[in-house]
């Protein structure tokens, strides 16, 4: 029975990722940067978005988000009042997105109109470091509230990130949160990580995340 289960996901694994590497090359072709966004439940990740969706709009960028979650598109109506073109994925008790998904969902949207497409992931740690998503950018979202051990706990995911966003760090001090301690512990996990300390409230570090927005737009492949 175990045998059997370990080549049962292992078919869904290898499937997924043969979506995932079409879905990759669709991206590349249109030249629509996709991004996909993974963080545990309360880290701020869809107030953080909202907020690089917005600004992202007012400099001329043209974006648009799949949200993922278990239940409710609450996320997606919060990420609309951007004016950013949203989509809420449920997955009814799956807790991660597949790249399945990702494609169906994308039907009836033209990528070739697109710069960014964001991707936020369901919240969790473990189960979407699994999945590939046809991104070309993973970025993994920890909030100063978690406390520093975070990347310690959650090596796969960490490990499988380009970028590691700190969010909520205007709550730094009152979480009492050793700032030198996560840096060092994703560093650990996860070598030279690019690493980006914001705050979607205070707008703190959200500059340095646009420019590097920017700076991989720029390498992104000409389709």
């Amino acid at each position: 029975m175990t045998t059997r289960i370990v080549e049962l996901r292992q078919g869904i694994l290898k499937k997924n990722d043969e979506l995932a590497r079409a879905l990759r090359e669709r991206f590349s072709s249109a030249g629509v940067l996709a991004l996909n966004l993974v963080s545990s439940p309360g880290t701020g990740k869809t107030t953080f978005l909202e907020r690089t969706l917005r600004t992202l709009r007012e400099g001329g960028a043209r974006v648009a988000a799949l949200v993922g979650d278990l239940e409710t598109d609450n996320d997606a109506r919060r990420l609309a009042a951007s004016g950013a073109p949203v989509r809420q994925i449920n997955t009814h008790g799956i807790c991660h997105l597949e790249a399945e998904m990702v494609g169906r969902y994308l039907d009836g949207w033209d990528l070739d109109v697109l710069d960014y497409l964001f991707i936020e992931n369901v919240g969790n740690l473990v189960c979407p470091s699994s999945y590939d998503l046809g991104e070309r950018i993973r970025v993994a979202l920890l909030s100063v509230t978690e406390g520093e051990d975070k990347p310690l706990k959650y090596p796969t995911l960490f490990n499988s990130a380009d970028t590691a966003v700190i969010t909520k760090m205007d709550l730094a001090g009152p979480c009492g949160f050793d700032r030198e301690a996560a840096l060092r512990n994703l560093n650990e996990i996860r070598p030279g990580i690019r690493i980006i300390e914001t705050s979607a409230k205070t707008g703190a570090g959200m500059a340095e995340w646009l420019d590097y927005l920017e700076s991989q737009r720029t390498r992104q492949p000409a389709g």
